[in-house]
Protein backbone atom coordinates (compact mmCIF):
# COMPACT_ATOMS: atom_id res chain seq x y z
CA UNK A 1 0.00 0.00 0.00
CA UNK A 2 1.27 3.49 -1.23
CA UNK A 3 1.40 6.33 1.46
CA UNK A 4 -0.53 8.24 -0.56
CA UNK A 5 -3.18 5.76 -0.77
CA UNK A 6 -2.87 5.23 3.03
CA UNK A 7 -3.23 8.99 3.70
CA UNK A 8 -6.23 9.29 1.09
CA UNK A 9 -7.74 6.14 3.47
CA UNK A 10 -6.94 7.94 6.54
CA UNK A 11 -9.08 10.70 5.44
CA UNK A 12 -12.04 9.38 3.61
CA UNK A 13 -13.69 9.15 7.93
CA UNK A 14 -14.54 5.48 7.01
CA UNK A 15 -16.03 3.80 10.11
CA UNK A 16 -13.77 1.16 12.16
CA UNK A 17 -15.65 -2.43 12.94
CA UNK A 18 -16.71 -1.31 16.42
CA UNK A 19 -16.33 2.18 18.18
CA UNK A 20 -13.41 3.16 20.31
CA UNK A 21 -13.23 4.73 23.55
CA UNK A 22 -10.15 5.38 25.87
CA UNK A 23 -9.56 4.18 29.68
CA UNK A 24 -6.41 6.25 31.14
CA UNK A 25 -4.49 5.30 34.01
CA UNK A 26 -1.78 7.76 35.95
CA UNK A 27 1.98 7.40 35.85
CA UNK A 28 2.53 9.08 39.62
CA UNK A 29 5.31 10.57 40.69
CA UNK A 30 6.49 9.58 44.08
CA UNK A 31 9.20 12.49 44.36
CA UNK A 32 6.28 15.38 44.07
CA UNK A 33 3.31 13.09 45.37
CA UNK A 34 1.64 13.99 41.91
CA UNK A 35 0.17 13.05 38.44
CA UNK A 36 3.01 12.93 35.74
CA UNK A 37 0.99 11.49 32.99
CA UNK A 38 -2.17 9.96 32.25
CA UNK A 39 -1.87 6.78 29.61
CA UNK A 40 -5.00 6.37 27.08
CA UNK A 41 -5.20 2.81 26.48
CA UNK A 42 -8.20 1.56 24.01
CA UNK A 43 -11.00 0.03 24.57
CA UNK A 44 -14.75 -0.92 23.03
CA UNK A 45 -17.17 2.10 23.48
CA UNK A 46 -18.63 -1.06 25.53
CA UNK A 47 -15.87 -1.31 27.29
CA UNK A 48 -14.29 -4.37 25.62
CA UNK A 49 -10.56 -5.38 26.23
CA UNK A 50 -7.66 -3.53 23.70
CA UNK A 51 -7.29 -7.39 22.79
CA UNK A 52 -10.65 -7.42 21.77
CA UNK A 53 -10.78 -4.29 20.05
CA UNK A 54 -7.91 -4.97 18.09
CA UNK A 55 -8.60 -8.69 17.04
CA UNK A 56 -11.51 -6.66 15.38
CA UNK A 57 -9.31 -4.43 13.32
CA UNK A 58 -8.19 -6.06 9.88
CA UNK A 59 -4.79 -4.89 8.33
CA UNK A 60 -6.05 -2.95 5.70
CA UNK A 61 -7.45 -0.57 8.72
CA UNK A 62 -5.01 -0.53 10.99
CA UNK A 63 -3.77 3.13 9.82
CA UNK A 64 -7.30 4.29 10.19
CA UNK A 65 -7.71 2.94 14.09
CA UNK A 66 -4.11 4.02 14.65
CA UNK A 67 -5.06 7.62 13.35
CA UNK A 68 -9.12 7.12 15.54
CA UNK A 69 -6.62 6.48 18.62
CA UNK A 70 -4.64 9.26 18.94
CA UNK A 71 -7.70 11.87 17.84
CA UNK A 72 -10.21 10.01 20.47
CA UNK A 73 -7.51 10.50 23.04
CA UNK A 74 -7.02 13.75 22.66
CA UNK A 75 -10.56 14.92 22.17
CA UNK A 76 -11.18 13.03 25.55
CA UNK A 77 -8.74 13.91 27.45
CA UNK A 78 -9.79 17.97 26.89
CA UNK A 79 -13.25 17.37 27.29
CA UNK A 80 -12.11 15.64 30.66
CA UNK A 81 -9.94 18.72 31.70
CA UNK A 82 -6.86 16.80 32.06
CA UNK A 83 -3.97 18.91 32.41
CA UNK A 84 -1.14 16.67 32.87
CA UNK A 85 0.85 14.87 29.80
CA UNK A 86 -1.08 12.86 27.98
CA UNK A 87 0.49 9.40 27.00
CA UNK A 88 -0.51 7.75 23.65
CA UNK A 89 0.42 4.48 22.54
CA UNK A 90 1.28 4.33 18.28
CA UNK A 91 1.49 1.49 15.71
CA UNK A 92 4.60 2.00 14.05
CA UNK A 93 3.85 0.21 11.30
CA UNK A 94 0.49 1.83 10.42
CA UNK A 95 2.77 5.16 9.74
CA UNK A 96 3.98 5.27 6.37
CA UNK A 97 5.12 9.21 6.12
CA UNK A 98 5.28 10.74 9.66
CA UNK A 99 5.02 14.71 8.37
CA UNK A 100 1.29 13.34 6.61
CA UNK A 101 0.45 10.78 9.31
CA UNK A 102 0.03 13.15 11.91
CA UNK A 103 -1.91 15.67 10.44
CA UNK A 104 -5.26 14.51 12.16
CA UNK A 105 -3.44 14.30 15.47
CA UNK A 106 -2.32 17.84 14.86
CA UNK A 107 -5.83 19.00 13.87
CA UNK A 108 -7.03 17.53 16.75
CA UNK A 109 -4.64 19.35 18.99
CA UNK A 110 -5.47 22.63 17.89
CA UNK A 111 -9.21 22.42 17.91
CA UNK A 112 -8.68 21.06 22.04
CA UNK A 113 -6.00 23.65 22.42
CA UNK A 114 -3.25 20.76 23.53
CA UNK A 115 -0.43 21.75 23.76
CA UNK A 116 2.24 19.39 21.78
CA UNK A 117 4.70 18.78 24.64
CA UNK A 118 2.02 17.76 26.50
CA UNK A 119 1.62 14.89 24.08
CA UNK A 120 4.06 11.76 25.13
CA UNK A 121 3.86 9.21 21.73
CA UNK A 122 4.90 5.49 23.07
CA UNK A 123 6.09 3.38 20.80
CA UNK A 124 6.65 -0.38 21.82
CA UNK A 125 9.67 -2.48 22.27
CA UNK A 126 8.07 -5.20 21.16
CA UNK A 127 6.24 -4.28 18.43
CA UNK A 128 8.08 -5.90 15.35
CA UNK A 129 9.23 -2.82 12.75
CA UNK A 130 10.49 -4.27 9.47
CA UNK A 131 12.64 -1.41 9.00
CA UNK A 132 13.91 0.00 12.06
CA UNK A 133 15.49 3.23 10.55
CA UNK A 134 11.67 4.19 9.48
CA UNK A 135 10.84 3.81 13.74
CA UNK A 136 13.89 6.23 13.93
CA UNK A 137 12.61 8.52 11.28
CA UNK A 138 9.00 8.66 13.20
CA UNK A 139 10.67 9.43 16.50
CA UNK A 140 12.54 11.99 15.60
CA UNK A 141 10.05 13.70 13.39
CA UNK A 142 7.92 13.75 16.52
CA UNK A 143 10.31 15.03 18.23
CA UNK A 144 11.01 18.04 15.79
CA UNK A 145 7.61 18.82 16.05
CA UNK A 146 7.45 19.08 19.83
CA UNK A 147 5.73 16.09 20.97
CA UNK A 148 7.68 13.73 23.75
CA UNK A 149 8.59 10.42 22.82
CA UNK A 150 8.56 6.89 25.18
CA UNK A 151 10.22 3.39 24.85
CA UNK A 152 7.15 1.18 26.05
CA UNK A 153 8.20 -2.26 27.44
CA UNK A 154 11.53 -2.03 27.71
CA UNK A 155 13.96 -5.33 28.08
CA UNK A 156 10.78 -7.26 26.37
CA UNK A 157 10.79 -6.40 22.55
CA UNK A 158 12.88 -6.36 19.41
CA UNK A 159 15.33 -3.36 19.64
CA UNK A 160 16.49 -3.74 22.94
CA UNK A 161 20.06 -1.39 23.63
CA UNK A 162 20.29 -0.97 19.36
CA UNK A 163 17.07 1.29 19.84
CA UNK A 164 18.25 3.40 22.61
CA UNK A 165 21.95 3.74 21.75
CA UNK A 166 20.29 5.13 17.87
CA UNK A 167 17.60 7.61 19.99
CA UNK A 168 17.38 8.37 23.27
CA UNK A 169 13.93 9.45 23.94
CA UNK A 170 12.45 11.16 27.01
CA UNK A 171 11.16 8.31 28.68
CA UNK A 172 12.09 4.45 28.86
CA UNK A 173 9.56 2.67 30.81
CA UNK A 174 10.70 -0.81 31.63
CA UNK A 175 8.84 -3.76 31.03
CA UNK A 176 6.65 -5.27 33.88
CA UNK A 177 8.13 -8.20 33.70
CA UNK A 178 11.38 -6.52 35.05
CA UNK A 179 9.11 -5.24 37.76
CA UNK A 180 7.27 -7.92 38.76
CA UNK A 181 8.43 -9.18 42.27
CA UNK A 182 11.69 -7.15 42.06
CA UNK A 183 11.87 -6.70 45.65
CA UNK A 184 12.68 -10.93 46.07
CA UNK A 185 14.69 -10.80 43.42
CA UNK A 186 17.97 -10.38 42.84
CA UNK A 187 18.39 -10.51 39.34
CA UNK A 188 15.98 -8.12 38.10
CA UNK A 189 17.19 -5.29 41.11
CA UNK A 190 20.78 -5.77 39.46
CA UNK A 191 19.44 -5.33 36.04
CA UNK A 192 17.01 -2.45 36.45
CA UNK A 193 19.53 -0.93 38.61
CA UNK A 194 22.18 -0.85 35.94
CA UNK A 195 19.31 0.34 33.27
CA UNK A 196 17.84 3.20 35.09
CA UNK A 197 22.11 3.98 36.11
CA UNK A 198 22.40 4.23 32.21
CA UNK A 199 19.66 5.84 30.95
CA UNK A 200 19.76 8.49 33.48
CA UNK A 201 23.32 9.23 31.89
CA UNK A 202 22.08 9.38 28.77
CA UNK A 203 19.42 11.86 29.93
CA UNK A 204 16.43 9.60 29.45
CA UNK A 205 13.66 9.33 32.85
CA UNK A 206 12.62 5.97 33.61
CA UNK A 207 9.07 4.71 34.09
CA UNK A 208 8.50 1.04 36.38
CA UNK A 209 5.07 -0.22 34.83
CA UNK A 210 3.24 -2.71 36.32
CA UNK A 211 3.87 -2.08 39.98
CA UNK A 212 1.28 -4.05 41.74
CA UNK A 213 2.38 -4.20 45.38
CA UNK A 214 4.36 -1.91 47.99
CA UNK A 215 7.46 -3.64 48.69
CA UNK A 216 7.60 -3.54 44.71
CA UNK A 217 7.07 -0.15 44.87
CA UNK A 218 9.88 0.48 47.84
CA UNK A 219 12.44 -1.44 45.86
CA UNK A 220 11.90 0.57 42.58
CA UNK A 221 12.33 3.88 44.53
CA UNK A 222 15.53 2.72 46.68
CA UNK A 223 17.14 2.30 42.95
CA UNK A 224 15.82 5.96 42.08
CA UNK A 225 12.95 5.39 40.56
CA UNK A 226 9.99 7.73 41.23
CA UNK A 227 7.78 7.59 37.89
CA UNK A 228 5.85 4.41 37.97
CA UNK A 229 2.42 2.80 37.08
CA UNK A 230 0.22 0.12 37.78
CA UNK A 231 -2.51 -1.02 40.35
CA UNK A 232 -1.19 -0.17 43.02
CA UNK A 233 -1.83 3.21 42.27
CA UNK A 234 -5.01 2.93 40.18
CA UNK A 235 -6.43 0.97 37.19
CA UNK A 236 -7.26 2.65 34.14
CA UNK A 237 -10.98 3.76 33.80
CA UNK A 238 -13.13 4.10 30.93
CA UNK A 239 -13.32 7.68 30.16
CA UNK A 240 -12.82 9.30 33.38
CA UNK A 241 -9.27 10.12 35.05
CA UNK A 242 -8.90 8.12 37.98
CA UNK A 243 -7.06 9.61 41.06
CA UNK A 244 -4.10 7.29 42.28
CA UNK A 245 -3.77 6.30 46.10
CA UNK A 246 -0.06 7.24 46.65
CA UNK A 247 0.72 4.28 48.89
CA UNK A 248 4.45 3.66 48.14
Amino acid sequence: MSSTTSCDACGEGRALPMPIAMAFQPIVDLASGEVHAYEALVRGADGASAFTVLAAIPDDRLYAFDQACRVTAIETAAALGMRQTLSINFLPNAVYQPENCIRRTLAAARRADWPLERILFEVAEREHVARPQHLLDILGAYRSMGFRTAIDDFGAGYAGLNLLAAFQPDLVKLDMALVRGIDGDRARRIIVDHATRMCVALGVAVVAEGVETRDEAAALRDLGIDLQQGYLYARPQLGALPEPVFAA
